[in-house]
């Protein structure tokens, strides 16, 4: 009786664990479809058809932006974690959605999906990106080129290519380069059938060097070169454009064979040379923009693509510029006069100073022949002295005009820079823009007094400065002198009076030929042997007699000392 009772004991459990086992529907390790049939502040209860409910906490609910996303109702899958000794189950919402991603990285991989990720932070040698489960991708497998800025990445969201994955590891490599290598190529397919020479395309910049940009057109990449971004002056690219700017480009060449592209940014508009005469007639004014500065002027930009030089010489009607950097700096707005158009060199002449009034005008009207001015010695040279009369006009006077008597070998000697002197204006040059001016004018020539003061004739004294083989220098007064030519010394032939005059000594002589206009007075000693001074010359020989030989250099001694005592 007892074993029976035993064995529907035995039975009975046997039966009520079948029972209890037919009323599951999903072993541990398994992942199932449940149903959220209620939401408290901690947990969400979940019917997975089961004898038993159980409670996720709602922290497993939580998105991205850290907001609780379950209400009554939601069907979702679970992963059956445990079953409890008193009939309850453990489930995880975390775990199911991990198990289901694992799944579709196996089968993206396999049949060479993709999967989208959101970028979440910077890792060693890349970027850690969220596809369900943490995944690294590789600097190389961003972008097509590397990416400068990979913080403006972080929490942006995209479609990856899985390379590999390890689920022990929990190691997962994602690539986005691939897909873009993808998609290029399919665009480079179709460009190659629609790409032709003259097109105009919009690009995005993605490299800039010194000599031009690379534009990608989508799917081609093309080159715009320096001289093809203006139709100005453009010093460096990097100038005008930054990586990553879309652009609207002319394909200029397409070389089907190599997939090279040249495109051209100025080429949008018009050659500006091409109408530049008409638009800048020779006498208008204009304004441009000074962008270069040299040696020998300053280059004006007129508008882009059109460039002109103002020359030094047309900047001031000063002749004492030294830069025109004195004047000017790049940057400045400055209004110019055209003076020149040369349309086949590309080529236009400006000037500033024609814009002021010329000096030179009205100089003549200011400053008449005769009439006497005041000026600063600025600058004094081995020729002359410059005066400053006004701006931009000096005045010259010439070493030959600082005085009638005295011989000046450098003005230096007798002035200096900074004084203030007074001169006579001798001629103006408008055409050669010189003004000649003359100190020694200020009183009369005294070789104009000279035909009146010594007529020929006249017996005339006075020292002698020079004695040469040729003559003797006689100073009649300051600034007047007399030559005794070697002929006029003696009816006998002297070789030359060297030896026989002393400088210093006093000489009467006699007047034989005057010239104001050559500035020479012809004096003679021989003449006073002539009359009526021929009885003075005889007594002279007769006092002589006796002694012995006369020699000619006596008869003179003797000539001289009388007239010592006549004086």
């Amino acid at each position: 009786m007892t074993s029976e009772k035993t064995q529907m004991t035995k039975d009975a459990m046997s039966f009520a664990q079948l029972f209890e086992e037919s009323l599951r529907v999903a072993n541990e390790g398994d992942v199932v479809s449940g149903t959220v049939i209620r939401v408290s502040d901690n947990f969400a209860v979940v019917d997975i058809g089961d004898k038993s409910e159980s409670e996720i906490p709602v922290s497993e609910f939580r998105n991205e932006e850290g907001q609780i996303e379950v209400k009554e109702g939601d069907v979702l899958d679970v992963f059956v974690e445990k079953r409890e000794a008193d009939g309850g189950i453990r489930l995880s919402r975390e775990k199911a959605i991990g198990i289901k991603v694992w799944e579709d990285i196996a089968r993206i991989q396999e049949e060479d999906g993709t999967i989208e990720g959101r970028i979440e932070s910077r890792v060693k040698g890349g970027l850690s990106v969220d596809i369900g489960v943490p995944a690294f991708l590789p600097y190389s497998q961003i972008d097509l080129r590397p990416v400068k800025d990979l913080d403006s990445l972080i929490g942006k969201s995209f479609q990856f290519k899985v390379l590999k994955y390890n689920r022990r590891r929990n190691n997962v490599v994602i690539s986005r380069r691939a897909i873009l290598e993808a998609d290029r190529d399919k665009m480079r397919t179709e460009m190659r059938k629609t790409l032709e020479e003259g097109q105009v395309l919009t690009g995005t910049i993605t490299n800039i060097t010194d000599y031009g940009i690379f534009i990608d057109l989508g799917g081609l990449d093309g080159l715009c070169h320096i001289t093809d971004l203006s139709w100005g002056r453009v010093s460096h690219p990097s100038k005008l454009y930054r990586v990553g700017e879309e652009i609207q480009v002319k394909v200029l060449k397409y070389d089907r064979e190599t997939d090279k592209v040249s495109l051209g940014v100025k080429q949008l508009k018009s050659d500006p040379w091409s109408t530049v005469e008409q638009r800048y007639p020779v006498s208008t004014k204009a304004m441009g923009k000074v962008v270069s500065i040299t040696d020998y002027g300053v280059f004006a930009e007129l508008e882009e693509g059109v460039e002109g030089l103002i020359h030094i010489s047309e900047m001031s009607w000063s002749k004492k510029m030294r830069h025109p950097s004195k004047i000017v700096s790049v940057g400045d707005k400055v209004e110019v006069m055209i003076l020149n158009v040369d349309v086949d060199a590309k080529r236009i002449s400006l000037g500033m100073k024609q814009l002021q009034p010329n000096p030179w005008d009205v100089v003549a009207e200011n400053y008449p022949v005769g009439s006497i001015i005041e000026g600063k010695i600025k600058n004094i040279t081995d020729f002359g002295i410059f005066i400053g009369i006004e701006e931009g006009i000096d005045g010259l006077i010439h070493v030959s005009d600082l005085s009638w008597t005295e011989r000046i070998k450098h003005p230096a000697e007798k002035y200096s820079k900074g004084d203030t002197i007074q001169a006579v204006v001798l001629k103006i040059d408008r055409e050669n823009e010189r003004f000649s001016l003359g100190v020694k004018q200020l009183e009369p020539d005294p070789w104009q007094q000279a035909m009146e003061k010594y007529p020929v004739g006249s017996r005339v004294e006075g020292k002698i400065t020079n004695v040469t083989d040729f003559g003797i220098f006689v100073e009649l007064e300051e600034g007047i002198e007399g030559l005794v030519h070697v002929s006029e010394i003696s009816k006998e032939k002297v070789e030359t009076p060297v030896g026989l005059f002393t400088v210093g000594d006093t000489l009467k002589t006699k007047v034989i030929n005057v010239s104001a206009k050559d500035r020479k007075i012809g004096l003679s000693i021989k003449a006073l042997t002539e009359q009526p001074e021929a009885a003075d010359y005889d007594e002279f020989k007769k006092k002589q007699a006796g002694t012995g030989p006369t020699t000619i250099g006596d008869l003179l001694t003797e000539q001289l000392e009388k007239g010592k005592e006549t004086e």
